[in-house]
C-alpha cells in the first residue's frame, strides 16, 4: 500500500503540476530524487522513538520487515534535502511544494489502508459506537477506535479542500502551509486515540511535533512575502 501510495501520489503530483502551469518533468524529477530522502527521514524518526528498541542491536533499525515509519520525519528530511534541490532545477519552492501537497495526501490515503491491514498505527481498545473489531501490530483483536480510518479520512478531507480552494490562495506555498497545519491538527487530536503502551506518558512525542508543525506553519502564512 505504501508503493501504490507513492505511485498514485507521484501521478496526482504531476497532474497539479500541469494545472499549476509549473514543468512537470522537472517536478517529476525532484519528487523521484525526495522520496528516498522523505522514506529515510521517516524511518530514523520512528528509530529515534523507539530508540530502547534498537540500541542493543542497531542493524534492526534498516531491517524492513520490522516496519515502522514517521510521517513527520520524512517530511522535515525531505524539505531539508529540497532547498538545494529545487534552487538547482530552477523550481519555486512555495510552487514545488503546493503541488507535492497532493502527492502527500494521496499517498497518505493508501498508506494508512496499508496501517489498517498491518495493524500498526492501532487506535486504543473502545467500546463506543464508532469502535470496530480490530488487530494492533501484535495480532492482539479487540474493539479499537479505527484511527487508520480517522487519518485517512481526515487526509481525504484535506485532498478535497485543496482542489477546491488551492486557485484561491493569495501566494505559492500557501496550500502546503495550511495543509500541513491542517494535518498536524487533526493529528493532534487523533494521536490520543492511539494505543500506547503501558506507563507510557499521555501527552507523546507526536504531540509534541504537531504543536511545532502548527506553529511553524502559522508562521510561514504570517511571514511569507505576499
Amino acid at each position: 500500500m505504501l508503493y501504490i501510495g507513492l505511485v498514485v501520489g507521484v501521478v496526482a503530483g504531476n497532474a497539479a503540476a500541469h494545472a499549476a502551469g509549473i514543468d512537470a518533468l522537472r517536478v517529476y524529477v525532484a519528487t523521484l530524487v525526495l522520496i528516498p530522502a522523505a522514506l529515510i527521514g521517516a524511518r530514523l524518526l520512528y528509530v529515534a522513538s523507539e530508540w530502547p528498541r534498537y540500541r542493543g542491536n542497531l542493524r534492526r533499525i534498516w531491517n524492513r520487515s520490522n516496519g515502522g515509519a514517521a510521517m513527520y520525519g520524512g517530511l522535515a528530511l525531505a524539505l531539508a534535502f529540497s532547498w538545494p534541490l529545487l534552487a538547482a532545477l530552477d523550481l519555486s519552492f512555495g510552487g514545488f511544494w503546493d503541488v507535492t501537497t497532493f502527492t502527500i495526501l494521496v499517498g497518505m490515503i493508501f498508506t494508512r489502508v496499508g496501517c489498517l491491514l498491518n495493524g500498526c498505527c492501532a487506535g486504543r481498545p473502545s467500546r463506543g459506537w464508532c469502535s470496530v473489531n480490530l488487530p494492533n501490530h501484535l495480532g492482539v483483536w479487540e474493539r479499537r477506535i479505527p484511527t487508520q480510518c480517522l487519518e485517512a479520512g481526515w487526509a481525504a478531507v484535506l485532498l478535497v479542500l485543496a482542489i477546491a480552494f488551492w486557485r484561491r490562495l493569495p501566494f505559492p506555498g500557501a496550500l502546503f502551509l495550511l495543509a500541513t497545519a491542517g494535518y498536524a491538527g487533526g493529528r493532534l487530536l487523533l494521536e490520543s486515540a492511539r494505543e500506547r503502551q503501558r506507563g507510557a506518558s499521555a501527552f507523546t512525542l507526536y504531540h509534541a511535533l504537531s504543536l511545532v508543525m502548527i506553529i511553524l506553519s502559522v508562521a510561514g502564512l504570517a511571514a511569507w512575502p505576499k
